[in-house]
């Protein structure tokens, strides 16, 4: 063999090597750091919501079916075109993102316009159904949740408050985003946070 095509590939070898262990490196580097919350802590004590709700299929759903696992817990209206689907889309890509679903919800802010139809089709049209329920339900109820989240209702002349919340395996506020502010990667970091403490 010619000597610069043995030097050529002892180089070219000694390259992959060198890069192969950067890659593990910086892998193991990855896997070691501690992850952070990426969103805000919500004021510790605030006391689990229980709620009595209908979903889109018309199927009663309380805060029982929450618990057990983190889950998410957002505020839309069915003829929202602007912040409400894109709510929407950023937790569907952090369940994307986390590998598995969790329990998500999205409580009505716009009664009595937001119906369990409407509320069908604006999860179809956002590709979210069976990924989250939207609930609906009598504006007493609805007034309980939005009181329990601080949440402003939708009117003609204010825009609701946009807010994706995180409850952990009890049911209880931890985390929240406000969804000018929310991305899928830091939703499914603080999911994940929050299944480790099930472990």
């Amino acid at each position: 063999m010619p000597p610069r095509v043995g030097l050529a590939i002892f180089l070219v070898a000694s390259f992959l090597i060198v890069a192969a262990g950067a890659v593990v490196f910086a892998s193991g580097e990855d896997e070691r750091a501690p992850r952070t919350v990426q969103g805000s802590l919500r004021p510790p004590g605030i006391p689990p919501s229980d709620f009595d709700l209908v979903d889109e299929n018309g199927k009663r759903t309380t805060l029982a079916d929450l618990k057990g696992k983190p889950a998410v817990v957002t505020f839309l209206y069915s003829t929202c075109d602007d912040t409400c689907p894109v709510a929407a889309q950023q937790i569907v890509g952090a369940l994307d993102r986390l590998g598995h679903d969790v329990p998500a919800v999205a409580i009505a802010v716009d009664p009595p316009r937001d119906t369990p139809a409407r509320a069908k089709r604006f999860l179809a049209e956002q590709r979210a159904s069976g990924r989250i329920r939207f609930l609906t339900g009598p504006e007493r109820e609805l007034r309980r949740q939005w009181r329990a989240y601080g949440i402003a209702r939708q009117t003609d002349a204010r825009e609701h408050s946009g807010y994706v919340v995180l409850l952990d395996r009890t049911g209880r506020q931890r985390i929240g985003f406000p969804v000018d502010k929310v991305t899928p990667d830091a939703i499914a970091n603080d999911l994940a946070l929050l299944e480790d403490e099930t472990s």
